[in-house]
């Protein structure tokens, strides 16, 4: 299984917080890592993405269809957002479009075991794999900043 996390690009500030959207920036980000991700995500990938506005934004950028589900929102636990990507045993790729702290706490759990504020940057995707035929390895295939693409 691989298991992509994205977190959704720059916002504005303002309430309600469900509400904000992406800023200029933000939606440049959001299009330089959805053109990145396109041309390596299989045509299967399965994406989750929380109902905020900003998370919904960030995930139009890559043109495909997706679920939106609370199961990945603002109120989500790492172990949550795991367990609706079906973490390691599903077939196949899961994008999950997410938020900080939640997303930094599921990286820290898939490689450390336990959760830990963990930063991952906005509009950034973490990759990970868990290789079954090799005993459950996990594997952090990359992580990739807007600014790097």
């Amino acid at each position: 299984m691989d298991l992509i996390l994205w977190r959704h690009a720059e916002a504005e500030d303002g309430m309600p917080d469900s509400a904000r959207e992406l800023t200029k920036r933000g939606r440049k980000q959001a299009a330089q890592i959805a053109a990145w991700l396109k041309e390596r995500i299989p045509p299967d990938c399965t994406i989750l993405v929380s109902p905020s506005r900003r998370t919904q934004q960030t995930a139009d950028a890559l043109g495909l269809p997706y679920e939106t589900t609370k199961k990945v929102g603002t109120g989500a636990a790492p172990d949550e957002i795991l367990a609706a990507a079906g973490w390691p045993g599903h077939e196949g790729t899961v994008l999950v479009v997410g938020h900080q702290p939640t997303l930094g706490g599921v990286a820290a759990l898939i490689l450390c075991g336990e959760e830990a504020d963990w930063t991952i940057k906005k509009g950034a995707v973490w990759w990970f794999s868990c290789r079954a035929r090799h005993g459950g390895d996990i594997v952090l295939r990359a992580v990739v900043c807007p600014d790097l693409v």
